[in-house]
């Protein structure tokens, strides 16, 4: 948590939009129905397959001329920088700005500072944007899709979730790593494993295919990561754990019966207080015998096939 206000500028695929809200929750406590947000709270935009931009307000006013007056009393002693206007797309009730008209606003705050410009190499980007007819001016930090790099593993299969859904269920199960010990029971290839790891989160993985289990080690070593994977059913998980994330099985590939779906769910409610199931299936059911509650949920879609993402607690 943090006295500084952020704004986060989002950019996703209309399949996944209530899963892009659903992660905004477990981050923000909240979420919007545009593609931009406000808060307190200090999140790395690389984290999210959606986020596009977080900046970091310095400044806001009422007016452009408000804001560049403002700028005047940055010194950067000399320090290189570039400043970049942020409306280049639709924002919230704002409409884009054209490219001509963000070149000259770029221009007009970048004179305004006390530093030396770079437009290739700066030290500190600065971004400015007008959202709801206010002006805010700030630091820059723009997002880089590491999900997307994750996407040529040396083991796959057809049926694992894409790393985008991976990485966002993964922000999902733990939007704030710090002291969370998690835990993928039925972690496959270790899609979800290389995305949580990848962001620092603090995750072992176990499955009960010993074939699989060794793939999802060649992935996550493929990545420079490190993280520990175990073969073993479910059952025999000992430890206890703040967060579990359960991919579920599924006929494709598993041949799984609803019998054992439940008994995952069940075993789960051993070792954890908080799970989230992705499911092809409608569990509802299954979470409440288990002895969990659906605290949120939301469905990703991909074309015509889904599947639900069920927060139980």
């Amino acid at each position: 948590m943090s006295n500084r206000e952020f704004i986060y500028t989002y950019s996703g695929h209309r399949d996944e939009y209530d899963l892009c809200r659903m992660e905004m929750r477990s981050f923000f406590g909240f979420d919007v129905l545009s593609n931009v947000l406000k808060s307190t709270i200090e999140i790395d935009p690389s984290r999210s397959p959606f986020m596009k931009e977080r900046l970091e307000v310095i400044y806001e006013g009422e007016s452009f001329e408000q804001i560049a007056d403002l700028v005047e009393q940055l010194d950067l002693d000399h320090a290189t920088f570039k400043v970049v206007c942020l409306n280049d797309s639709e924002l919230g009730s704002m409409k884009k700005v054209g490219h001509s008209k963000r070149r000259e606003i770029e221009r007009n705050i970048g004179l305004r500072i006390k530093g030396e410009p770079d437009l290739e190499q700066p030290e500190t980007v600065f971004g400015v944007v007008m959202i709801d007819n206010k002006w805010y001016f700030g630091k820059l930090e723009v997002s880089e899709p590491i999900w997307l790099h994750h996407q040529q593993k040396p083991h796959m299969y057809s049926t694992a979730l894409n790393t985008r859904v991976a990485r966002a269920v993964a922000n999902i199960a733990v939007p704030h790593p710090n002291g969370v010990r998690a835990i993928d029971p039925c972690c496959g290839i270790g899609t979800v494993l290389v995305e949580a790891l990848s962001m620092g989160i603090d995750i072992v993985g176990r499955d009960i295919n010993r074939r699989v289990v060794l793939g999802s080690r060649k992935n996550i070593a493929h990545f420079g990561l490190e993280g520990n994977v175990t073969t073993g059913p479910i059952s025999e998980i000992e430890d206890n754990y703040d967060v579990a994330i359960i991919d579920m099985p599924y006929n494709l590939f598993t041949h799984i019966t609803v019998e054992e779906q439940l008994d995952i769910v069940k075993q789960a409610r051993r070792f954890t207080k908080k799970v989230v199931i992705v499911t092809i299936d409608t569990m509802d059911h299954m979470v409440e015998e288990a002895g969990f509650e659906i605290i949120d949920r939301c469905e990703a879609r991909k074309g015509t096939f889904s599947r639900q993402v069920l927060v139980c607690k």
